[in-house]
């Protein structure tokens, strides 16, 4: 006030005295009180006089309160403004009337390397004479409000660019005043420094804009960087910013397509966990924000969970997603979202039990009425498991009554899973016309949802090609693969798979293996496993056994490599594992068999101890074993190995045929025991044809049965034998998995 009363004295406003004395500073000189009214020249005038004239013309200026203050307090601390400061204040009273580019024609006179230069060493003598509790030194060339008076002209200066769309020169000057704090104060803002709230509120604000700048900017290594060194250096913020600035870099990782090298962390403890990549670095950021959430140090943030869980699942990592989600506190999240992450978490895992259990006590609630997607889902699982297929239709069906004109494309995925559900259904029937009826349902349901699609789903073209396969009309199977590769664009390694196998049904295996050719071309290395090994059985199919074998060995290398790659570091997800384990020991399994009928007892040998270090209980190598030993005329050894497979399976239909074969020859059992065997592999299998043949050879050799009988066996053996692939037109369980889009 002492201030502004001898401004009046001396018979000028504090308008026009605050003017005056910018008009009166030159470059480089300083403005003594003696002589704020002797000055004349104009630094405005000087350097901007065109456009400030005509509008200081037009309109008096209002200068706001705070401007007037933050020239008293300068020139009560020092006893002067030097041209810097003046400047600062001048472009700032442009800034807030909206004339950025005036403002920023006067913040471009100020000599930034000058003014940091003078930063760093008042900041570093400030906080050596706090550490030391001694004023005995020399006192710093800059006090702090002269230095958060020039920080903040910086800061306005990258806002005037920012909003000219000079992105990258705002970045460049952002990052001078990060620069200018973290070398003056290398082991962080001390609360000395940071109690000064203008000059943190500075600071804040340039911490969170710079990743923002160098996004527009089109530098995303550098935007990572820029957070990178937000989150790691001590800059003293506030624990919101902190946490927005985690969840925007989290969120930034994760969309922004940018591979983001490995942080190099300066302080890292050994042992300690380094995220190798940006999906690694994301996790441990939201994670981070739960944790911090779980100490009521901020609010809850939904979106958290949401990146959380996409991050998560793209990771192969449900079960972590999973355990996350049930260490929410009660509340947080509402219990059908809850029940349902749950859900597909598990059901992700393989562990389809428990996802059912769950989904099961949400639609048991009558409080959840409208729970369409988990019907579909629980019906999904229900597929999967020939115990629960009942269960799953009646789900399909109460989706299908809640959609009724509602939604179609909905609606045609609950038909879809319907007809899986009654395809499945079919197959463990007794009764021959049960089977049929339920087979013609499934069709009828599948091209139903076919006709109800808004645009075309390749998963129901395939089950629609699938289910028509399986019944034998291949020609209807062939066109709908056609159709679904050409839809897909070849995108999927399923389809190829099928079609190929359509193909080998029909006997073109020339063609088939084309196929398999032209997907090969178009697949990468590690998904090639499947398509090779229907190679190889096209192959052997054609006679071309030493090409057969080549393909396997390959194969197998493929396989070894990449188990390898995956215990140096680089995790594959659950079921891929599980896939790749199941396809090794398959192939193993298969060159044994091939072997076996070449005579190469000791290659087949070491195909089978090969197999089994991976699994030794293996209902499939049994039967191998089983092959080998009838192949070498040991036929009470082959019994023992078949029914070992029996002991680990009992429903492997190849060891209840060959057991049934083996009994027959010894002719040790009464022909009602062989005639079991050959009619259960019959009920799992109906489309067996070596069951069939065997089971024709029994009724014939049998004099109390009928030879009407027999040729109705020989009959319906050589109608599948006929249409049969060189492998199953299912594919397995975890491959469909791992294959389905």
């Amino acid at each position: 006030m002492r201030l502004k009363n001898w401004i009046k004295r001396r018979g000028l406003g504090i308008r026009g005295r605050l003017w005056k004395m910018m008009k009166c500073i030159r470059s480089g000189e300083q403005l003594r009180l003696d002589d704020m009214a002797s000055s004349s020249e104009s630094l405005a005038t000087r350097d901007y006089s065109a456009s400030y004239s005509s509008r200081a013309a037009e309109a008096d200026i209002k200068i706001e309160n705070s401007n007037i203050e933050e020239a008293e307090s300068s020139l009560r601390e020092s006893g002067y403004l030097n041209y810097e400061e003046a400047r600062a204040l001048l472009g700032r009273l442009e800034y807030q009337k909206g004339n950025i580019e005036g403002a920023l024609h006067v913040f471009e006179g100020i000599d930034i390397a000058s003014v940091t230069s003078k930063i760093k060493v008042s900041l570093s003598r400030r906080c050596e004479q706090n550490r030391r509790r001694s004023q005995s030194d020399a006192a710093p060339p800059m006090s702090m409000h002269a230095i958060s008076l020039l920080l903040e002209a910086i800061y306005l200066k990258v806002k005037s660019l920012q909003g000219l769309g000079r992105f990258e020169e705002a970045a460049q000057s952002c990052k001078v005043i990060l620069d200018t704090l973290e070398s003056a104060l290398p082991e962080g803002i001390p609360e000395s420094v940071s109690a000064d709230w203008k000059l943190q509120d500075i600071l804040n604000k340039a911490v969170e804009l710079l990743p923002e700048l160098w996004k527009l900017a089109g530098s995303l290594q550098e935007a990572i960087l820029s957070y990178r060194r937000a989150l790691l250096y001590n800059w003293n913020l506030n624990m919101e910013t902190t946490a927005k600035l985690e969840k925007e870099f989290a969120v930034f990782l994760l969309y922004s397509g940018c591979d983001a090298s490995p942080p190099n962390l300066r302080s890292q403890v050994d042992g300690s966990f380094v995220p190798r990549n940006n999906i690694e670095e994301a996790i441990l950021l939201l994670l981070l924000l739960l944790r911090k959430f779980a100490a009521k140090k901020i609010e809850w943030d939904p979106t958290i969970m949401y990146h959380l869980s996409f991050a998560l699942s793209v990771s192969g990592e449900q079960r972590a997603l999973a355990h996350q989600v049930e260490e929410l506190l009660p509340g947080i999240m509402e219990r059908r979202e809850r029940y349902s992450i749950l859900a597909l978490c598990y059901h992700g895992e393989g562990e389809q039990m428990i996802a059912l259990n769950l989904l099961r006590n949400l639609l048991n609630n009558r409080e959840n009425p409208d729970c369409v997607l988990e019907l579909l889902l629980a019906s999904k699982i229900c597929a999967t498991n020939m115990i629960c297929v009942d269960e799953g239709i009646t789900y399909a069906c109460k989706a299908l009554s809640k959609l009724r004109g509602r939604c179609d494309q909905m609606a045609s995925v609950a038909n879809c899973l319907q007809g899986i559900l009654l395809s499945t259904q079919s197959r463990s029937v007794a009764s021959d016309t049960e089977r049929i009826s339920k087979q013609t349902e499934a069709l009828e349901v599948l091209e139903s949802a076919e006709t109800m699609m808004r645009e075309r789903d390749p998963s129901i073209i395939f089950h629609l090609s699938l289910e028509n396969a399986e019944q034998r009309k291949l020609d209807t199977a062939l066109y709908h693969a056609k159709q679904l590769l050409k839809l897909e664009a070849g995108s999927n390694v399923r389809s190829y798979i099928l079609m190929a196998r359509i193909l080998s049904a029909q006997k073109q295996f020339v063609d088939a293996e084309n196929v398999i050719n032209a997907a090969l071309d178009q697949t990468g290395k590690w998904d090639q496993g499947e398509l090779l090994r229907t190679k190889a059985k096209l192959q052997i199919a054609q006679g071309k056994l030493q090409n057969a074998i080549d393909t396997y060995i390959y194969l197998l290398a493929i396989v070894q490599v990449r188990t390898k790659s995956s215990g140096s570091g680089k995790k594959l997800p659950k079921n891929r594992r599980n896939s790749d384990r199941s396809l090794e020991m398959e192939t193993w399994h298969d060159l044994a068999n091939l072997y076996t009928s070449l005579s190469k007892w000791r290659d087949a040998e070491a195909c089978l101890s090969k197999s089994k270090i991976i699994s030794p209980y293996s209902a499939s190598r049994w039967y191998s074993t089983g092959l080998l030993y009838e192949a070498k005329g040991l036929h009470q050894e082959a019994l023992k190995a078949f029914r070992a497979a029996l002991d680990v399976e009992p429903n492997h239909v190849p060891s209840l045929v060959s057991t049934a074969c083996i009994l027959r020859r010894l002719g040790s059992q009464s022909i009602p025991i062989i005639r079991s065997f050959l009619t259960d592999a019959i009920r799992l299998d109906k489309t067996n044809h070596s069951a069939w043949y065997n089971l024709g050879l029994l009724y014939k050799a049998d004099v109390s049965a009928s030879a009407l009988e027999a040729v109705e066996c020989f009959e319906a053996a050589a109608f599948l034998e006929d249409s049969a692939p060189v492998e199953s037109f299912r594919l397995r369980p975890d491959l469909e998995a791992h294959f389905a889009p």
